[in-house]
C-alpha cells in the first residue's frame, strides 16, 4: 500500500535495540498515569469541597 515495502522488510532493516534505552510503553504508561492523577485530585477536591460545605 503506498508503494512501501512490506513490514518485514522495513523491521529488518532497523539497528536493534539497547537494553534499558527503550520504553515500549512510555506514551502510554504517560497518558494512564496522568489521567489517573487528575481523577484522583479531582476526587480529592470534590470531597474537601463537600466536607467544607456539608459539615
Amino acid at each position: 500500500m503506498f508503494h512501501r515495502k512490506p513490514l518485514e522488510e522495513r523491521q529488518a532493516e532497523l539497528r536493534p535495540l539497547k537494553e534499558g534505552k527503550h520504553f515500549e510503553h512510555g506514551p502510554a504508561k504517560f497518558v494512564f498515569v496522568s489521567l489517573l492523577v487528575v481523577v484522583v485530585l479531582t476526587h480529592v477536591v470534590g470531597l474537601a469541597i463537600a466536607m467544607h460545605f456539608y459539615s
